[in-house]
């Protein structure tokens, strides 16, 4: 599967454990199976640190990463979700013990929801009733490095 990484660098061997530990799902390396979600991130990124965006592109071996390694997947913003995304950002690391995770992005359009449900001002079934019209976006976190040598190939970078 084609996957997209969006930055200002060249990552042409990417590391698990490099980003902070208190992202949606853990202290991985991040790609999305969405090119324009990438690239957005990469202009936002560019923006803000004043460089040039990259959009890096990789070959994602899922079937390898589905059979070889303990993954967690989130087919939709639920519960299940929410509560992960929460205990992440409240430093619970419930990441720990998966090699990857897939899921919806707690991206603009969802990030005030999921503040307001950590920061107790808002209910669990109301802040899902107000995610359930959402499509999610796509994340891959992979946390381990021996799933990252083994199962994601460096294909080409292109500058935005």
């Amino acid at each position: 599967m084609k996957v997209y990484h969006g930055g200002t660098a060249i990552i042409k061997e990417p590391l698990a454990g490099i980003g902070r530990p208190g992202l949606d799902f853990g202290q991985g390396f991040y790609v999305t199976v969405h090119k324009k979600q990438a690239c957005d991130w990469a202009n936002r990124m560019a923006d803000r640190r004043q460089l040039t965006p990259v959009l890096n592109e990789y070959q994602l071996d899922r079937d390898i990463a589905m059979t070889g390694y303990k993954y967690l997947i989130f087919e939709s913003y639920d519960k299940a979700w929410l509560d992960f995304i929460a205990g992440n950002r409240n430093g619970k690391q419930l990441w720990k013990g998966y090699d990857w995770i897939e899921g919806g992005v707690a991206d603009d359009r969802v990030v005030d929801t999921v503040e307001s449900y950590i920061a107790g001002l808002m209910s669990a079934e109301e802040a899902l009733k107000r995610l359930t019209f959402l499509a999610p976006n796509n994340q891959i976190c992979l946390l381990n490095q021996h799933l990252i040598d083994n199962c994601l190939k460096f294909v080409k970078y292109t500058v935005i």
